[in-house]
């Protein structure tokens, strides 16, 4: 049995204890059966949001009318547009590279699974150490549709890395990654069909917000609400999808794009002794530890947040915890989260439906984008910023539909995390006039 001072589990943000803890004089072993840099840079943020830019040049080009521009000719190279996204392989090689060139470094490229408490086989090897950290991630989660084993489908993880533009795709699910995917392939040009078994579009969103994207979305595609699909199968060449309401709908390509679960059963987390919840999430207090000593969790697979910079704010305080035995609390103050489909959504902090379930008393604001100097310019005639406000104007949440929201968002963050956390934070500082963040110093202001 090879033993170490700290196993790895997980190439992604993972990474960054690994690198500190090898830096300090620790033996480290790194266990990661993909390429290197996990979900995020591989299968996730990065790949998609190349190929989002893409879509967002071609809407930009759909709408040129209402500018008095006229195009025409436009024609999209779909295998140069995938193979812009494919720049992460080489970033992810590059990685394992130094990986294997560092010192105190080993790498176990290949699946692991646990043995034992602590122990861990890799291969044909049997690893031991008396510091575990557990940063495996998710992977895609297939829903319990009768014939579905029976049928060609794609996850995310298949859908950034087609050659051919589907010419009618069906998408199971309404989530995030669901309708980032279908503003993509809708924007290249294939016809879209959205299944969703709620009665709106990212239902986790504030609700006034998931109401204006379900509608704005609908204009652009077809939308599917109340949709459960209980069958699929092949007929005449197309996949279809009937719902338990008897209806159907066919395509040429389905997209499965359902959540995602743990990969604590591929590991075998239960043979270590630590506990997860009932959807298979390690169950992790406030510093990341997990119930056994010397065994820590964090990123997707302990799910508290599903984010890449929730997983790379827990590392930091999880390195610190491993190399120097400092605990502190994980600061989740202010945790964003943005969707970058079309319109483009950003939040923090408390939606309205989470307050009025709650009995908790709030002020709200809005502005819309098009009563500003720019969102007159953009033409925008449908953002706007909501606000969440106490009776002492501290910032409850905030809620931002329309362009660059995941950019505009961040002054609101700064103000909830470095600030007295008030709206007078924002509506007192001064704002390039018309600059386009004005919409946010005003929506604070109508509160």
């Amino acid at each position: 049995m090879m033993k170490f001072d700290l196993i790895v589990i997980g190439g992604g943000s993972g990474l960054d204890v690994m690198s500190a803890a090898a830096a300090k004089g620790m033996k480290v072993a790194l266990v990661e059966e993909g390429p290197m840099g996990g979900t995020c840079l591989n299968r996730g943020c990065i790949p998609s949001k190349i190929l989002i830019h893409s879509a967002d040049v071609m809407q930009t080009m759909k709408r040129a009318g209402a500018f008095g521009i006229k195009i025409a000719g436009v024609s999209v190279d779909f295998r140069k547009v995938m193979e812009r996204s494919w720049v992460v392989d080489r970033e992810a090689r590059e990685i394992e590279e130094n990986i294997r060139k560092a010192k105190n470094i080993t790498l176990f490229k290949m699946r692991g699974a646990f043995t034992g408490p602590k122990t861990l086989r890799v291969g044909k090897e049997e690893i031991t150490a008396g510091k575990i950290v557990i940063a495996a991630g998710t992977r895609p989660s297939v829903p319990p549709v009768e014939g579905l084993d029976k049928v060609p489908y794609m996850t995310s993880d298949q859908a950034l890395r087609v050659t051919k533009l589907p010419k009618k795709l069906v998408i199971i699910g309404g989530g995030y990654i669901a309708c980032e995917l279908a503003h993509f392939f809708g924007s290249m040009g294939s016809e879209i069909v959205i299944l969703q078994r709620n009665m709106r579009l990212l239902p986790d969103e504030d609700e006034e917000i998931s109401q204006k994207f379900t509608e704005l979305f609908s204009k652009q595609y077809d939308v599917r609400l109340k949709f459960s699909a209980k069958f699929a199968q092949m007929k005449g060449g197309k996949v279809v999808v009937y719902g338990t309401d008897g209806s159907s709908v066919e395509g040429t390509d389905l997209l499965v794009a359902t959540g995602r679960v743990p990969n604590t059963d591929i590991l075998g987390v239960a043979r270590t002794g630590v506990k997860t919840d009932k959807a298979g999430y390690i169950e992790a207090n406030e510093f990341m530890e997990t119930n056994v000593p010397g065994i820590w969790a964090f990123g997707d697979i302990a799910g508290k947040f599903l984010f890449k910079h929730s997983a790379n704010l827990e590392a930091e305080y999880v390195t610190l915890s491993v190399v120097s035995g400092h605990r502190h609390p994980v600061d989740y103050t202010a945790m964003p989260h943005a969707v970058f489909s079309d319109p483009q959504i950003a939040g923090v902090g408390a939606t309205e439906q989470e307050l009025t379930g709650k009995n908790v008393d709030y002020l709200v604001g809005r502005y819309k984008y098009a009563d500003t100097g720019m969102g007159e310019a953009l033409a925008e005639e449908d953002g706007f910023v909501k606000f969440l406000t106490d009776y002492e104007g501290k910032i409850l949440g905030c809620h931002i539909i329309g362009p660059d929201a995941s950019t505009l968002i961040h002054e609101v963050l700064v103000a909830m995390k470095a600030g007295h956390g008030t709206i007078d934070d924002i509506v007192n500082t001064i704002h390039i006039h018309p600059a386009l963040s004005e919409v946010v110093q005003r929506g604070a202001g109508s509160v």
